[in-house]
């Protein structure tokens, strides 16, 4: 495929390094030299520096005949007037980065009337996993797949859980739900285990099923499932705005705490259902006065990696609370266990997995119509596919829907 990538930021790059591996020609446009430059000396791709908005720029960069442009600038209106313009000149699937909340509720009319192949919003999406992760506290993350009727959640095998040492063939003594243990990780290594594979401490276990059969899994494996029921969030941004929506539909509680008093007032007008505090969340006594000991999770979104680590691990080892921590940088998303935080979400890492979702998924369906949907899950290990069971398939005689779990060449399938 020839794909543009408009802007050579931190989900830009994230997007040239894993698609220039996959043989696609890749044309990275930034108007910011310096950054198209180490871009290009580190992959193999073609460099354009200049407006992405610009007519004659998006020529040069091969509009024209490119399969798809991904635009992902720091400005919306940018990536808005760029992907429109592509779409014009002749690029057939367009995607852009759109973050303000007041565009929010024009998602659909991008997509269906403008003709956007896809709208994504990094603060919207991490609201979504955080909330996806507060339905199972127990959870470190959580996906969805077959619109939305699968899940999939990541656990950690703690050193005192009742799966230690349990093979994956004996685990109907302690549980009769419809599980799968799909995918197993430790430290660096990542299996997709068989039946004789025995739990260990450390693992981070991938399973998928209904939600109902991950919530009765956790009661039987003696995991502590009690229902989120009120929040404290520090720091009032976009992500804060999202989650606060998203949340207050399911009736819990959300008090955010937030340093900057004309973000408050603006809060408190655009969310009357929540508590607005204004003050220092990194404070103590405030979090005391607050009630920090009576809440159920504390979300540390500040735009200070360093400062949401060190809040969420006060907040659990001093309360003992769920913690979930915010990060922009890509290389402390993978640390939640040597930092001992509960879940750690990345808004641009996010973002760029799933536009990484859509073209594996474009790529595959151009050689294979069955194929529904390829997600990569395990920081990218593994490949789940969701296809169509069709009459030529040599398996089966009924048409079904299938997950197939792919990992080094081995697979399994649900």
């Amino acid at each position: 495929m020839k794909i543009i990538v408009l802007g050579a930021g931190k989900v830009g790059k994230t997007l040239i390094k894993h698609m220039s591996n996959e043989d696609h020609d890749i044309i990275v446009v930034d108007q910011n030299a310096t950054k198209v430059e180490e871009v290009v000396n580190q992959y193999d791709v073609i460099g354009v520096v200049g407006n992405g908005g610009s007519y004659d720029i998006l020529m040069e960069a091969g509009a024209e005949d490119a399969n798809l442009i991904i635009c992902v600038t720091t400005s919306d209106e940018l990536n808005i007037l760029a992907g429109l313009m592509a779409k014009k000149i002749g690029t057939r699937h367009t995607i852009a980065r759109v973050r303000n909340p007041d565009y929010s509720s024009q998602r659909d009319f991008m997509r269906n009337q403008l003709g956007f192949s896809m709208i994504v919003n990094p603060e919207l999406e991490a609201a979504s996993e955080i909330c996806r992760v507060l339905s199972f506290p127990s959870a470190v993350k959580v996906d969805t797949f077959s619109r939305k009727k699968v899940e999939l959640a990541e656990f950690f095998v703690e050193d005192q859980s009742h799966l230690k040492g349990i093979e994956l063939n004996q685990l109907h003594k302690i549980t009769k739900t419809n599980i799968l243990i799909c995918a197993v990780s430790h430290t660096e290594d990542v299996i997709i285990p068989d039946g004789n594979y025995a739990i260990k401490p450390g693992n981070h276990l991938y399973i998928t099923g209904t939600h109902r059969d991950l919530s009765r899994f956790c009661l039987d494996i003696g995991v502590i499932t009690n229902r989120i029921k009120n929040v404290i969030i520090v720091v009032g941004g976009k992500i804060a705005y999202y989650l606060s929506k998203q949340l207050s539909t399911q009736g819990i509680k959300v008090k955010i705490i937030e340093n900057d008093k004309n973000r408050c007032q603006i809060l408190a007008e655009k969310l009357p259902y929540v508590t607005i505090i204004h003050g220092d969340g990194s404070d103590d006594e405030l979090l005391n006065e607050e009630g920090i000991e009576n809440t159920d999770a504390v979300l540390a979104l500040t735009g200070l990696d360093e400062e949401n680590i060190v809040l969420s691990l006060s907040a659990k080892s001093l309360y003992h609370k769920k913690t979930i921590a915010k990060v922009t940088r890509m290389n402390y998303t993978g640390l939640s266990d040597v930092l001992k935080v509960d879940s750690i979400v990345a808004p641009k890492k996010i973002v760029a997995s799933q536009i990484i979702r859509y073209v594996r998924a474009k790529m595959t369906k151009d050689h294979d119509s069955a194929v529904k949907t390829l997600y990569k899950i395990v920081d990218g290990e593994v490949e789940a596919v969701e296809f169509k069971v069709t009459e030529h398939f040599n398996y089966l005689q009924q048409q079904d829907l299938w997950l197939l779990i792919i990992v080094n060449g081995h697979y399994f399938h649900k």
